[in-house]
């Protein structure tokens, strides 16, 4: 963690002086052709570098004390006007340290002494300015990102134990309704019963086996719906008739973990136990558009509109999706 904040911070002051540099090569550039086009005696490159880049590197090393001093008087939204003050007399004070480390830095490289001007300070002062627009804006977008950031994974995460809070809804409602179709056989037929009893104890393993998960392939799906509808078989050994039509190029596709138990669990409930003639669930899937599209249908009675209600299954198929 510790070297991966070193890099970070290594890296981030390279790129600060490659923008100086590059800053600097502009300036040489822009020096070299106004004095060749106005002058008749325009100055080497060398000439024009060290006039550049003694300005622009002393701005490089000073840039470290300035950044320092941005972010311990920030210049937020509402900042006092002391805080405006103390900027003000520190771009003096660093324009005026910038002069003479730029005398310096011209010296050292060509062995000439100049001396600083008024205009300078003025340039200068404008210079500060510029770095602190520039500074605050990166640190602003920073803030924006990290802010951004955190919502998105707040939002997943409220969307994760949402789905979770759904499942663990979801899984008592199928487990209830297993038993109570498990006690209206016992005094029935027991062997029957006790089938569906061992069924049962394959779902709840399978239901474990997955619990963490919020999305399955979905053959895994189909399968999780075999064992169910082998328990419904067991209740409608001559009354349910079960249709598949799964388009091979959908068995991988993912779909919310437990997303088709519940609705064909309303279509026996509704289509095929209130009625003593056979009935048929078909069951499809296949895509469309790019998308895929999964069908649950039986030939039941079907419901009249003001007698329909939307139970706990239905509103939390529909809440998952």
């Amino acid at each position: 963690m510790k070297k991966s904040f070193e890099k970070k911070s290594l890296l981030k002051w390279l790129l600060l002086f490659l923008g100086w540099t590059l800053l600097g090569l502009f300036s040489a550039s822009q020096i070299y052709i106004r004095y060749a086009y106005y002058t008749e005696h325009p100055p080497t490159w060398r000439q024009a570098f060290n006039v550049a880049f003694s300005d622009w590197y002393a701005w490089a090393l000073l840039s470290p004390f300035i950044l320092w001093f941005a972010e311990r008087f920030p210049l937020e939204r509402g900042a006092k006007k002391r805080r405006w003050l103390a900027h003000l007399l520190a771009g003096v004070v660093f324009s005026i340290i910038k002069m003479f480390v730029e005398l310096k830095l011209f010296q050292l490289a060509t062995g000439v002494t100049r001396e600083a001007t008024l205009p300078q300070l003025h340039s200068n002062l404008l210079t500060y300015g510029a770095i602190l627009g520039i500074f605050y804006a990166f640190n602003y977008y920073r803030k924006y990102r990290e802010h951004e950031l955190r919502a998105s994974q707040l939002e997943a995460r409220l969307s994760q134990a949402q789905l979770q809070a759904l499942k663990m809804q979801l899984h008592p409602h199928f487990l209830f309704n297993t038993l109570h179709a498990i006690s209206t056989l016992i005094h029935k037929d027991v062997e029957a019963a006790d089938r569906m009893i061992a069924r049962l104890s394959d779902l709840l393993r399978l239901a474990l086996e997955n619990a963490g998960a919020q999305e399955a392939p979905l053959k895994q799906e189909i399968d999780f719906l075999e064992r169910y509808l082998d328990i419904e078989r067991t209740r409608f050994p001559d009354r349910l008739t079960v249709h598949m039509d799964v388009a091979s190029e959908t068995l991988d596709m993912l779909v919310p973990n437990l997303i088709l138990q519940p609705l064909v669990e309303n279509a026996v409930r509704h289509g095929i136990a209130p009625r003593s003639a056979p009935g048929t669930i078909a069951i499809s899937a296949h895509c469309e558009n790019g998308r895929l599209l999964i069908a649950v249908r039986d030939n039941g009675p079907g419901l009249l509109q003001n007698q329909f209600t939307e139970g706990l299954g239905l509103m939390n198929t529909r809440a998952r999706l």
